[in-house]
């Protein structure tokens, strides 16, 4: 459930931001004329990407099983190439994001309605697509029979959306470059998880060989049903008995991939970001 809820503050509190930053520029230029086609551009991406979410849960279940494997195997390996580039542009981008958006909105602005809606509906629904995919990833790959991982999500969600009020508000200030990079590399984390799970289902779908080949098998002292074993599995994706190839696949994304995002580069600050709506 940590792991979902983790995913759903991370994603959602990037959106959250985005409509932040983009509201309190138009409210500052005196421009609340434009808040109508911004809203609106909002609102259709945020439809388009539930949507999208809809059609990846409920058309999968009309699939054979393999079939099922194989497109959660595919979409798992899809999705978590997005979020670690996502967690890399962030990681590159977040102090520079308010002028970014800025310089579109201006650009909008000349051009037009049409053009608000489309920058809303491009700034916001980059974020839910990429969202959808690896929250749908995600639960497929922690469904535990229960709704837990959707009630992270949704916490998760809640809990970006109450950020981002405060951050308009003026009533929260923390470092979002610190916080994007200690919440980034957790996500790394999920994402090796979240592969080998995918793994897992491409070899279950008979696309990749070894299922029978265990790395190791601990079920007798973490067994899945426990309180732990549930604990890590929400958490980790933890699987007490991975194949070989899962086991070689999680070190070879996760070492790399952590050593470069939290490398000293990543880590130093110039300039610590407090409040993403307030003008330089």
């Amino acid at each position: 459930m940590f792991s979902n809820y983790l995913i759903g503050l991370r994603e959602g509190l990037e959106a959250s931001l985005v409509v932040c930053i983009l509201i309190a520029y138009l409210v500052k230029t005196d421009r609340r004329d434009a808040l109508k086609p911004i809203w609106t551009g909002i609102g259709v991406a945020i439809a388009l990407s539930l949507g999208f979410g809809c059609a990846l849960e409920f058309g999968s279940q009309e699939l054979t099983f393999q079939a099922q494997e194989a497109l959660g195997g595919s979409l798992s390996i899809v999705a978590v190439g997005l979020v670690t580039w996502m967690v890399f542009w962030m990681r590159r981008t977040a102090r520079h994001l308010k002028a970014e958006l800025h310089g579109r909105l201006d650009a909008a602005l000349a051009m037009g309605t049409g053009a608000l809606v489309a920058t809303a509906f491009l700034a916001v629904g980059r974020e839910g697509l990429e969202t959808a995919l690896f929250v749908w990833a995600s639960v497929h790959a922690a469904s535990d029979g229960t709704p837990r991982p959707l009630v992270g999500v949704g916490l998760g969600l809640a809990t970006a959306v109450l950020l981002g009020w405060l951050f308009y508000r003026g009533a929260l200030r923390i470092n979002l470059a610190r916080f994007f990079t200690w919440t980034g590399g957790m996500l790394v984390v999920v994402a090796a998880g979240v592969l080998a799970y995918g793994v897992h289902d491409l070899q279950e779908a008979d696309f990749l060989p070894g299922l029978t080949n265990r790395a190791f098998d601990i079920s007798g002292t973490i067994p899945p049903d426990s309180w732990y074993g549930t604990l890590l599995k929400g958490i980790l994706n933890f699987q007490p008995d991975p194949t070989v190839l899962q086991v070689t696949v999680w070190l070879l994304y996760l070492i790399p991939t952590l050593a470069l995002f939290l490398a000293p580069s990543g880590l130093v600050q110039r300039r610590a970001i407090t409040d993403p709506t307030r003008d330089s």
